[in-house]
């Protein structure tokens, strides 16, 4: 398994469990698998919901900010990783 960046946290919603992340590069798709590292955040999760502007979106590219479901706490600068087969 390989893993490339492809973007990174901006906020967190505690209530929601939500991740605001700034796509940068690649981009991600609902069904993939996401890998959240930073200084004391490291888990992988499924893509099982995605928002773009408050609308569900199946895909987003590069330099989107899009809002993510996220099974654990996430935190500012956690770097995002696409996790490749």
């Amino acid at each position: 398994m390989t893993e490339e960046q492809v973007g990174v946290v901006v906020k967190f919603f505690s209530k929601p469990s939500v991740a605001a992340i700034e796509v940068s590069g690649g981009g991600v798709k609902k069904g993939d698998t996401l890998r959240y590292k930073g200084h004391t955040t490291d888990f992988t999760d499924l893509v099982s919901s995605m928002e773009l502007d408050n609308k569900t979106v199946e895909e987003a590219k590069a330099g989107d900010m899009i809002g993510i479901k996220v099974k654990d706490r996430v935190r500012e600068g956690d770097k995002v990783y696409k996790v490749v087969e």
